[in-house]
């Protein structure tokens, strides 16, 4: 045998023989049998390496290699750690079939779940629907499209296929395509008359079909029974427009890639305002919409003083009724336990903070991260914080270089994106709004065993969310030197701090659903929804998956088995289960494993360093009250969020997670915890996952 050794893998592809992969499948199958022993993994890693050059062939297939290991365990007396090693490789060997049903290699390996929501929503297809690239290539694609400067495109490249960082859904989708629009939040303005309630249904259509979700306040709409004055007819109110908007949406279905979401906001103070809380009481009503009460700070106040408060006509300016204010909030606390609408946005707040001074603020996208001017639009990325993190220490070095990459990618995406009306176009250049923000954060915790109710998490969140906020500023200030500032600079408050800035604001923290399943990481800054559950991949076929830092735990400690996992699953939490020690189950608890203050705090913290807005959910038991509820929106406020939004689980018939009592209860099957393939963490409704 002459030269390097190359080895041919499944899919017929030669690389470079490297021996530290032997070594480390061996190790984790001494792990897996509670010999953790490196000198003895590297013993006998050697050996199989001297077998492979004792058959003095220049290539060998991959499989070989495998089949080798398995020998040389079993002639070092290792019967144990061989049947470890074989059932390794029969679960590789099974997640690879399960991939090829998608019909495209996995270069990287992504999980199955992965595979199977990018051959839905973002590989590209032919006319016949065929698949026609791959992970890579759609990588690939969006990196060379993102690249502007001719430059960076093996960096931007780099950035996604390691997963350190996603950007949002339709850049994925739409970047180096015909259709070419990258954005994925919207607020489109409806003033009262019929004209701009039909034309922003219009835009809404335009946006939809591009994977956009959109944003509307419907408070300049006069009120239910109030005069039309061109026809001396009456008003049907903000609600009746509201079904025309979701209509729409539920016709485009977004060219049949992407949900549409809408984002419904109506002032505390309107007239309206009882039916527009109570709206979506009946179930399925409005399914196409989240909806938000605007709250001021006087009606905050009023509530606290148990003060009334006015409602005022839109048309007249005039007030029209005055109810006690801690009615209505009642209203809304009852209704959000009852069915998971309204959440409540700071209104006041938002736009005090706002750094833009072109106009003011009245709604936000879809899940409420992103306040947006009139028209507005802003590109979102994420950065996968479960990638920072070795041996327990967060590596800052490599964060700050991501944060500097990440904000050129965002604000390059500006600049490539095509846009649905000129109006969109020109407020989104003036301002050059971007939105970087994490995912994985609740891993970061795991791998630095801390536990996410816990002051200690609280200050971890406290210290990434500022260094991240500090280095995007930096990188943005840096860019405008390089590239020059934001056209609106000098209409802003950033004025006051900067001499340069090239976007108005860089930070937020988004729901990131679908891309933290390619990353394979949790939702946002939310906690682990489940530690194992039961994903639906396919059309009747079920995978287990399992939380990939406790099955390490587990199998380093010794207290893993098949029948745990199997326990685990049925509700989703180690909580009650005495094979589990207690301090893993500390660092291993689910978002209803955690009471709804600490989700709070932990919003607050992060708020604290967003120049945007957080989107969380602060995730209740289907045994919450109405109390819970009321004590979370008004911390919420207290501790300086924008927004909050509960869902109290089961409060709505169709879920994205069930747990398995839920689930089987009318049919005869083993109960477990389930989650729909698209679903990540958060709400577990369908609607929070933009």
């Amino acid at each position: 045998m002459g030269g390097e050794i190359k080895v041919i893998k499944r899919n017929s592809r030669i690389v470079a023989f490297d021996s530290s992969k032997i070594k480390e499948a061996i190790l984790k199958a001494l792990v897996a049998v509670k010999k953790d022993d490196k000198n003895l993994a590297n013993i006998l890693a050697s050996d199989v390496v001297s077998s492979i050059k004792k058959s003095r062939k220049d290539k060998i297939h991959v499989e070989a290699i495998q089949d080798i290991v398995e020998r040389i365990l079993i002639k070092h007396n290792l019967p144990d750690v061989a049947k470890a090693y074989i059932i390794y490789r029969h679960k590789r060997e099974e997640l690879r079939k399960a991939k090829s049903i998608f019909g495209k290699s996995d270069e990287l390996k992504l999980s199955v779940n992965a595979m199977k929501v990018l051959s839905a929503r973002y590989l590209l297809k032919d006319e016949t629907g065929k698949i026609i690239e791959t992970p890579s290539q759609l990588f690939r694609r969006v990196a060379k499209a993102v690249d502007i400067e001719k430059k960076y495109e093996e960096e931007f490249y780099n950035l996604m296929a390691s997963r350190d960082f996603m950007p949002n859904t339709p850049t994925l989708m739409n970047a180096g395509t015909r259709m070419g629009q990258l954005s994925a939040c919207f607020v489109i303005p409806i003033e009262d008359s019929l004209i701009s309630i039909f034309d922003a249904v219009k835009t809404m259509a335009l946006i939809h079909q591009s994977g956009g979700g959109t944003g509307f306040s419907f408070s300049k709409l006069r009120s239910k029974g109030d005069m039309v004055q061109s026809t001396k007819g009456v008003a049907s109110g903000p609600v009746s427009f509201m079904r025309i908007f979701n209509e729409t949406t539920e016709v485009i279905k977004q060219g049949g890639k992407r949900r549409g979401a809408n984002m419904g906001i109506l002032e505390i103070s309107h007239p309206d305002i009882i039916d527009f809380i109570s709206c979506k009481s009946r179930e399925g009503f409005l399914n196409n919409f989240n909806i938000s009460v605007a709250a001021t700070d006087k009606f905050m106040h009023a509530v606290e003083k148990d003060y009334e408060f006015d409602l005022i006509s839109p048309r007249t300016k005039q007030v029209v009724a005055t109810k006690k204010a801690r009615d209505i909030f009642d209203l809304i606390v009852t209704n959000a336990w009852r069915t998971g609408d309204p959440g409540m946005i700071f209104i006041d707040r938002i736009n005090r903070l706002e750094p833009s001074l072109l106009g003011k603020i009245e709604s936000t996208n879809p899940c409420g991260e992103q306040p947006l001017l009139p028209y507005e639009s802003c590109n979102l990325g994420s950065i996968n914080l479960a990638n920072f993190v070795s041996a327990s220490q967060i590596n800052w070095v490599k964060l700050k270089k991501t944060i500097n990459l990440a904000v050129r990618f965002l604000d390059n995406v500006i600049d490539a994106n095509k846009y649905v009306i000129p109006e969109i176009k020109k407020i989104t250049k003036m301002n050059r709004r971007i939105g970087l923000g994490v995912m994985g954060f609740a891993e970061m915790l795991i791998k630095m065993k801390i536990q996410y109710d816990s002051e200690e998490a609280l200050n971890i969140g406290d210290r990434v969310m500022a260094f991240i906020e500090k280095e995007a500023k930096k990188a943005s200030s840096e860019l405008a030197v390089e590239k020059g500032n934001f056209p609106s600079f000098r209409k802003s408050k950033l004025t006051n701090d900067y001499k340069n800035m090239r976007n108005v604001a860089v930070t937020t923290i988004a729901p990131t659903g679908t891309i933290s399943i390619i990353a394979d990481c949790t939702s946002g800054i939310e906690p682990l929804f489940a530690v194992a559950f039961v994903r639906n991949v396919l059309e009747g076929a079920k995978l287990v998956e399992i939380n990939k830092e406790f099955e390490q735990a587990a199998k380093e400690r010794g207290f893993y088995s098949e029948e745990l996992v199997s326990k685990i699953t049925k509700n989703g939490s180690v909580q009650n289960l005495k094979e589990v020690p207690e301090d893993v189950k500390k660092i291993f608890k689910t978002a209803l494993d955690i009471s709804p203050e600490w989700h709070v705090k932990m919003q607050a913290v992060f708020q604290k360093h967003v120049d945007n807005a957080v989107s969380k959910t602060v995730n209740l038991p289907h045994d919450a009250t109405i109390e819970d509820v009321r004590k979370a929106y008004l911390l919420a406020y207290k501790l300086g969020c924008k927004g909050i939004t509960v869902y109290r689980y089961g409060s709505k018939k169709e879920q994205v997670l069930y747990s398995g009592s839920e689930l089987t209860k009318d049919i005869n099957e083993e109960p477990n915890v389930t989650a729909a393939s698209e679903f990540s963490g958060g709400c577990p409704s369908y609607f929070c996952n933009y």
